[in-house]
């Protein structure tokens, strides 16, 4: 057992979140990888929810619930977090057998694929794959960060600081410190299920921001496709906003006001209004 491996831990406490959640756990295998998913239900349009670096599926709960009128939300743990294995790699390819994994494994017809931050890279690469047949993506605020590229805003250090936090015990007043802005219960999950998350996941994904360019992949995506960014946002500079613009004519750019990186969480509202917005086209 790593280092990593001996410290995550989901507490009793975290585990009642669940009771809170209007969703089913479900499961699905990638390889050795046991998946786990909150799945919303309903006869919507299947969305794949791909979530970031340190975001196990509980924290998008409120983005899920904000679209079940629209499409059916199922969000992945991803491997290394919340109720997820440990793999044996965290980089995009894993990440990408993981989602057509999901979509193998519960039989989803031609779901649309949302990704915020990783998810967003993790969902770049299925849709360029074109082997998973689907609706269309949603890339929420990629980083876009890579070789020969500025490097992620946040490093390594921040990240693995905010982790031990939550292996010691955090609170949500200790959150609010780095995130003032995020609503009291986003606060609170981030509290109770951070340290349900992987160290050597968040190592290996956040040495990838710097070793795997999104731009490989953004090119031969498909349309429909949109990428949703905050405009205030550190890892979606206007150059790179460019870049998105000139190497995938096809697909469509939406700006949230008042928001940085972390878009939902910032302004949700508006984050779940251009989200709708784009779904509903691909609808």
């Amino acid at each position: 057992m790593t280092r990593g491996e001996a410290r995550r831990c989901i507490t009793q406490e975290a585990l009642g979140d669940l009771a809170d959640v209007p969703a089913r756990s479900r499961w699905v295998r990638s390889g050795d990888v046991r998946l786990h998913l909150l799945d919303y239900g309903g006869e919507g349009v299947p969305l794949v929810v791909l979530p970031g670096i340190t975001s196990p599926a509980i924290s998008m709960d409120f983005v899920a619930r904000g679209l079940t009128d629209l499409v059916r939300p199922i969000v992945l743990d991803a491997r290394g977090r919340g109720l997820s294995d440990n793999g044996d790699a965290y980089d995009l390819t894993a990440y990408a057998d993981d989602a057509e994994a999901v979509v193998t494994g519960l039989a989803l017809d031609r779901p649309i694929v949302l990704g915020h931050s990783m998810g967003a890279r993790i969902a770049a690469v299925v849709a360029a794959r074109k082997s998973t047949p689907l609706r269309g993506i949603v890339v929420v605020d990629p980083p876009t960060s890579g070789p020969g590229r500025a490097p992620y805003p946040t490093t390594l250090r921040a990240f693995l600081e905010q982790l031990r936090q939550a292996q010691q015990g955090t609170t949500a007043d200790e959150v609010a410190r780095s995130w003032p802005r995020w609503p009291r219960r986003e606060l609170e999950l981030r509290a109770r299920w951070l340290a349900s998350c992987a160290e050597e996941a968040v190592i290996a994904t956040h040495r990838g921001f710097e070793t795997e360019d999104f731009f490989s992949s953004w090119p031969s995506v498909p349309a429909p496709v949109t990428l949703v960014y905050g405009a205030q946002s550190p890892v979606m500079p206007g150059a790179s906003l460019e870049e998105a613009r000139r190497c995938n004519a096809g697909a469509q750019l939406a700006e949230v006001p008042d928001a940085g990186h972390m878009v939902f969480w910032d302004n949700p509202q508006e984050g779940l209004r251009t989200v709708r917005s784009a779904l509903s086209s691909m609808l």
